[in-house]
């Protein structure tokens, strides 16, 4: 009302003026404004998707129309079940990529520093005396750095990436797989980080984990251990934990073989899919030497060149992070070696096609808690993309979602087991009880019955000895009055 008192007191001219200094921008950047663009958006989206499905339709149809000659109908309803998809997909995105930061969130925003690809790329400043942090720190607080049973901490770190999937099926194993090492780290009592932010935009796909293990380092001085494992590796001995009195003053554990690595140099001589890394100066180092390798672009191209010349049988492709630590092992300065423990005894990386065919066989003759070939540790899905949509030529990523299945369950079967319950099959998300209810849950009438059967035993155990006691006593006043 106040607002139309004071337009009604303009004159003319005044009220041409005052309309004239609006401008649609600033009323789009009030919240109101970015909530009506972000609606209008939407509904383009909404229309151009469903022109989308319309054409699809018309062309998978044919002239004919619904009822008309075309192709099998198998055909086309696989293919506008890929297309409805892909359209799902393109509005999630479309939507994520508008998204516009309010006044206080932006306020925080700082500017990020540009890398000068003429100079080695860094994961931030140069840190010399990492180790004498955290012990000053640790001497400020006291009992941050052990676990309720007086163990080194841990931190499980994991990741996937910060979009969903192409593939749906993608998600629906990152969620299971996130499971499975929720269930580990609460059975086990390690702390569990699982990231799904960009913190380098240049250190994408295998390097991601190079500055989020930085950060995590520098932001938890309390926890001696960070232990990576990769977004298609699950555990799968729930039982078995790492030995880690064994390590002494080894700083990286990795699965490797000796005859591989130092021998043979073959890229694969050890896997960075599963690792543990000490949080100290010497990791931090490591994780300085092993970024100039990693930003996206010519760096990583012929840093890949170099690796594919000097390690053996290793493909022509761009640098990844397990040959760059191959490398430095085998070239780099002496260190890297003498401070890196090859994990070989146990799978600390399994890789799946080697495993997964044999969980039955293992149910049958063994008991989880070994690690080995007995019942792997971890199983690891090398090679496999379940974000990727189709079928692969040779069938491979649908074989891989049926083992990643088999895996999920079989470790899953171990948790589900305390509460009385079981997979029906490896192969199916179904369950079955293998258990029956009972008001005794945990035990204790039970145990009070014979823990009072043992007393009663004991008691009566008790009188026998002081009759036969007494009757010594009598024995023996006989032979003496004879």
């Amino acid at each position: 009302m106040m607002e139309g008192g004071v337009f009604r007191h303009l004159t003319r001219e005044e009220m041409k003026a005052t309309l004239h200094s609006y401008h649609p921008n600033r009323f789009l950047a009030t919240p109101k404004g970015r909530k009506v663009m972000k609606t209008m958006n939407t509904f383009k989206i909404t229309i151009l998707c469903g022109f989308i499905t319309i054409l699809v339709l018309r062309g998978t149809l044919g002239p004919g129309g619904m009822f008309g000659e075309s192709a099998p109908q198998v055909s086309y309803q696989a293919e506008l079940r890929k297309e409805i998809i892909r359209s799902q997909r393109a509005r999630v995105l479309a939507q994520v990529e508008e998204a516009v930061a309010d006044e206080v969130t932006a306020s925080k925003f700082v500017e990020e520093e540009k890398w000068d690809p003429s100079t080695p790329y860094r994961l931030g400043p140069k840190i010399s005396d990492w180790d004498s942090q955290r012990e000053a720190w640790n001497g400020l607080n006291p009992g941050r750095n052990v676990t309720v049973s007086g163990k080194a901490k841990t931190l499980l770190v994991s990741g996937s990436q910060p979009g969903p999937c192409a593939n749906p099926m993608g998600d629906f194993y990152h969620l299971k797989f996130l499971k499975n090492r929720i269930d580990y780290a609460r059975l086990h009592g390690l702390e569990f980080f699982y990231n799904m932010a960009t913190f380098e935009k240049e250190m994408s796909s295998f390097w991601a984990k190079l500055p989020l293990l930085r950060k995590v380092m520098l932001n938890h001085p309390d926890v001696e251990w960070v232990w990576w494992m990769d977004s298609d590796a699950i555990f799968t001995d729930m039982t078995f934990e790492m030995p880690m009195e064994k390590y002494g003053k080894s700083n990286l554990i990795v699965h490797g073989f000796h005859n591989l690595l130092y021998e043979q140099h073959r890229w694969i001589g050890l896997n960075t899919g599963s690792f543990l890394i000490r949080n100290c100066q010497w990791s931090l180092d490591l994780l300085d030497a092993l970024a100039p390798f990693g930003p996206e672009g010519s760096a990583r191209v012929e840093a890949g060149k170099l690796f594919t010349e000097k390690l053996v049988d290793r493909p022509a492709f761009e640098a990844d992070d397990q040959s760059a630590l191959v490398y430095l092992i085998l070239y780099g300065d002496p260190k890297w070696k003498e401070y890196t423990h090859l994990e070989w005894e146990f799978f600390l990386h399994g890789y799946w096609k080697y495993v997964v065919y044999n969980y039955e066989e293992l149910m049958a003759k063994n008991h989880p808690g070994y690690g080995d070939e007995r019942w792997p540790f971890v199983t690891h899905f090398v090679g496999c993309k379940p974000c990727k949509v189709g079928e692969s030529e040779d069938g491979e990523n649908d074989e891989c979602f049926i083992q990643m299945e088999r895996a999920f369950n079989f470790a899953d079967n171990q948790v589900l087991e305390k509460y009385g319950y079981t997979h029906s099959a490896l192969s199916s998300f179904m369950t079955h009880k293998i258990r029956r209810d009972t008001s005794d849950p945990l035990g204790l009438q039970h145990l009070s019955a014979r823990r009072s059967k043992l007393a009663a035993a004991k008691q009566d155990t008790k009188k026998g000895l002081i009759e036969q006691k007494r009757a010594q006593e009598v024995l023996k006043e006989t032979d003496l009055d004879e």
